[in-house]
């Protein structure tokens, strides 16, 4: 069960605050990927509620492993791009505006653990969040300082995503908070819990 999560004033995330990225109050987002999808990293990201907050478009062939998200309308957010020489697979998310992020893997024995930094966009102020993961529960926690940020679940297998070997996720988060930033941590995730 997802913890309590309070609103966070200002709000939290690179990029600039808007009513498709930021929501008043908490949202719970699934993240499918498209089965039999070409690439195998397409997601589109939607409320439970069936509204659409962001699509990711995975690259068929690409070194760095690249992951486009955009808008609904196609416009570039961020693009996602695995660090090719750390040590624990890392990633960058570099913004067109610049509303850049980094998500940084560091060695655990057990679950997973990651730290994401950005120049928040409300107040200019450097953050670093810390998400720490458990894909045998199937679940991780996204947190500010101790202070919950996001909770993600994975969902229960079904035949379909047997078969076609995808993932559903739902990522409750916190009132005012980047819902663009929250999808590629959780893609950020995944990837590290793959490779």
């Amino acid at each position: 069960m997802a913890p309590h999560l309070a609103p966070f004033n200002p709000p939290l995330g690179p990029q600039p605050t808007n009513a498709h990225l930021y929501s008043p109050n908490p949202v719970t987002l699934q993240m499918k990927e498209k089965v039999f999808s070409l690439s195998g990293d397409d997601f589109t990201v939607k409320t439970v509620d069936g509204l659409e907050v962001c699509k990711c478009h995975g690259k068929v062939v690409s070194a760095h492993g690249k992951k486009k998200f955009t808008d609904m309308t196609d416009n570039e957010l961020f693009t996602l791009k695995n660090k090719m020489l750390a040590i624990q697979k890392s990633f960058h998310g570099d913004s067109p505006n610049g509303h850049d992020f980094e998500v940084k893997g560091h060695f655990k024995l057990m679950g997973s653990r990651s730290t994401v930094t950005f120049k928040n966009a409300a107040d200019g102020v450097e953050y670093e969040l810390e998400v720490h993961g458990d894909w045998i529960d199937k679940s991780a926690s996204i947190t500010y300082g101790g202070r919950p940020v996001a909770h993600i679940s994975r969902s229960i297998f079904n035949a379909r995503e047997i078969f076609g070997d995808k993932q559903t996720y739902f990522v409750t988060v916190a009132p005012n908070v980047d819902l663009s930033l929250i999808a590629g941590i959780c893609v950020c995730i995944d990837e590290r819990e793959n490779e």
